[in-house]
């Protein structure tokens, strides 16, 4: 099985902590965000990594070499101009028939394994792990009947299912990914559903937060330095 991590980004939410260092290499103790990821994969029996790499490349590149410290084979594909959180794909020479795609900044409690499974069982091209987010509306809120107010809610709290930032796909999806232009995940979903193509969902129910979001970092480096 293989895996490719998305790790070009600026990471602009975290400045200015992310004009010395890319996003994936922001510290959670001891290891940076993208080190507890390839070590999660590894502890899966996933060995061979894609990194796509652009922003800061190097001080990545530098830091994980060529994966043998992690028990790991890892690659680079260095994109010269951003090219979204998909379209890199269409360029990563040797994809497997099926692999796992993930933000490098996802911290969660995922079993991949599980994941996988859920993915051959479905028979289904491509596979979304979802969660299940609470998002605090800190206004109030109006509900309308025309022109007069049906209700008022104060700072409601609203649920939501949203993608994790972490995928199964197989090969043939890649094929409908435009090659050396901008094109991100979600326009890849809803292509996929303009095509028909059904698409797969893994309701992960664990623990999870996008370190991209300052507040999902500072809740992470509370958790963990108060263990």
């Amino acid at each position: 099985m293989q895996a490719v991590i998305l790790a070009g980004g600026k990471g602009r939410r975290l400045r200015p902590y992310t004009t010395i260092l890319p996003k994936p290499m922001m510290p959670i103790g001891e290891k940076p965000i993208l080190g507890i990821i390839i070590d999660k994969l590894a502890e899966s029996g996933i060995k061979k990594i894609v990194i796509t790499v652009g922003y800061l490349a190097g001080i990545i590149e530098a830091y994980f070499g060529n994966g043998e410290k992690y028990g790991v084979e890892i690659e680079y594909f260095i994109e010269a101009e951003p090219l979204g959180t998909a379209g890199c794909l269409s360029l990563i020479d040797d994809l497997e028939e099926e692999f796992i795609v993930t933000n490098g900044d996802i911290l969660s409690a995922l079993n991949f394994n599980d994941l996988v499974e859920c993915h051959r069982k479905s028979g289904k091209k491509a596979t979304i792990c979802s969660y299940r987010k609470e998002v605090p509306i800190s206004l109030g809120v109006l509900e309308l009947d025309g022109d007069e107010v049906r209700d008022y809610i104060e700072k409601p709290t609203y649920e939501f299912n949203i993608s994790t930032g972490i995928y199964v796909l197989n090969r043939s999806v890649v094929d409908n990914i435009p090659k050396n232009q901008y094109f991100d995940f979600p326009t890849l979903i809803k292509k996929l559903i303009s095509l028909k193509e059904p698409i797969n969902v893994y309701k992960f129910e664990g623990e999870w937060f996008d370190i991209g979001r300052e507040e999902d970092y500072k809740i992470v480096l509370e958790k963990y330095f108060n263990e």
